[in-house]
């Protein structure tokens, strides 16, 4: 009878085991396949859908950016040099497009013009985006796609050439905007929320939520263009009347020179004037001073490293210590961002390295470095092995670097250091002008520190 009985109980096991096995795995595709999204934000109504088909305005031979800068030269010449104009043929899109299985809704924002598009979404059944329903566009334009984020994206709509003024003389119609003198204009496309089982503080792309509106909207009264898209006066078309206008250029975290003048950076030493064999601590403070919203912003790969190495003569790394600056994210089995340490704007950190002086005469030096880097190095090296990524474009900038002698010398090197000075506000100046040393507006105790 106790045999039996313990039979039944291995085979009760057995059944338990077997149903788990069917149950788990049925569990998971089911979770995979109708509840978590396959990409990395949730879809909201403006972004799931390109911008609908546009009509070429009355006047015009073309929606091309190449027949706006007819009449709209300086404005096309610095479009041209934009990471909107190359939106599409980004190196570093391409390679993670690729790695997305070449999606469709990607091009909401990097072609978001029907005209730019090869399919029409139709449907996308439970806002599952593997499920689209996709037809065919008989007017889709291979050649148009590859100028990204172009002019009409922005400034074309049912027949007319909206923008910020209200008083246009043109040879095409024209209607005012007021959403071109608001941040308005931006949140479409920076401002990509999450989607269910997907639990970040902020959306995977949500510049536009960071913006700290206190001080830089209510204070300054800036927008997002004030950095973004500095002021000139020019004409807006060749042979119009000059106007306070906007250049086109959006810098931003692809170009060194802009990250530079959205910080400050100071370092320090205590004791300031350390004796041999004396312990010495070196501090550096990294400031957002320049930004409107948090730095790093964007993709969340995109991060700041702070180092410092104690090397010999020869180069050689004695001793070393980095410290990261950005978001910690698991991405599976559901997104969760569980750390983020990024600067809120105006606010500044201390990052410190203790070394100990030799006690003779030392050629040691301290090397104190700030890197801004787009994507991780494992990132980079998984696009260029299995993606295709063959763009020498760099992944990661230099913001900062100096060397201190570790010596008896260190505090004259040190004096020679710039004082924590920055502009509170953006680094763009009227007509485009980015000073070298702005000068300074508020000292660095009145500014928020985050340990």
């Amino acid at each position: 009878m106790a045999r039996l009985r313990r039979r039944r109980r291995g085979r009760g096991r057995v059944y338990v085991l077997l149903g788990l096995l069917v149950v788990v795995p049925s569990v998971f595709y089911y979770f995979y396949t109708e509840i978590r999204p396959t990409v990395i934000f949730g879809l909201r109504d403006d972004y799931a859908h390109a911008i609908p088909f546009q009509d070429v305005p009355a006047g015009l031979d073309s929606l091309s950016a190449e027949s706006c800068g007819q009449c709209h030269q300086a404005i096309y010449e610095e479009w041209k040099t934009s990471i909107h104009a190359h939106a599409y043929r980004d190196p570093f899109f391409q390679a993670y497009w690729k790695k997305d299985g070449y999606v469709w809704v990607c091009l909401n924002c990097h072609t978001p013009l029907e005209n730019q598009q090869p399919t029409l979404i139709k449907e996308i059944p439970n806002n599952r985006v593997e499920r689209a329903v996709e037809v065919e566009n008989p007017r889709y334009d291979m050649a148009y796609q590859e100028e990204g984020v172009t002019c009409a994206a922005c400034h074309v709509r049912d027949g007319k050439i909206l923008g910020p003024f209200d008083d246009s003389a043109a040879p095409h119609p024209t209607e005012y905007d007021p959403a071109f003198r608001t941040t308005a204009i931006c949140y479409r496309c920076h401002n990509v929320v999450s989607g269910p089982f997907q639990f970040y503080n902020v959306g995977p792309c949500g510049t536009y939520a960071e913006y700290e509106g206190e001080f830089f909207m209510k204070e300054q009264g800036f927008t997002c263009q004030h950095c973004h898209m500095p002021e000139i006066s020019r004409p807006v078309a060749e042979g119009g009347p000059i106007r306070q206008g906007r250049r086109h250029l959006w810098r931003g975290g692809h170009d060194p020179e802009m990250i530079k003048r959205a910080v400050a950076i100071q370092v320090r030493a205590d004791p300031p004037n350390p004796k041999r064999g004396e312990p010495v601590t070196m501090t550096l403070t990294l400031i957002n001073a320049g930004a409107g919203h948090k730095i790093p912003t964007g993709d969340p790969d995109r991060h700041f490293t702070v180092e410092f190495y104690v090397k010999d003569r020869t180069g050689r790394i004695l001793e070393q210590q980095t410290d990261t600056m950005g978001r910690w994210i698991f991405w599976q089995p559901v997104i969760l961002e569980v750390y983020d340490n990024r600067l809120l704007p105006l606010a500044s950190r201390d990052y410190e390295f203790s070394y100990e002086l030799p006690e003779a005469g030392s050629d040691l030096v301290l090397e104190a470095r700030v890197q801004y880097h787009i994507l991780t190095d494992g990132q980079h090296t998984m696009l260029r092995e299995t993606y295709g990524l063959r763009s020498d474009d760099p992944y990661r900038y230099t913001i900062y670097t100096r060397q201190f002698p570790l010596n008896d010398k260190l505090a004259t090197a040190l004096s020679t250091e710039r004082p924590v000075e920055a502009r509170l506000g953006c680094p763009a100046q009227e007509n485009g002008v980015h000073p070298e040393s702005p000068g300074p507006v508020r000292g660095h105790h009145d500014l928020l520190t985050i340990g």
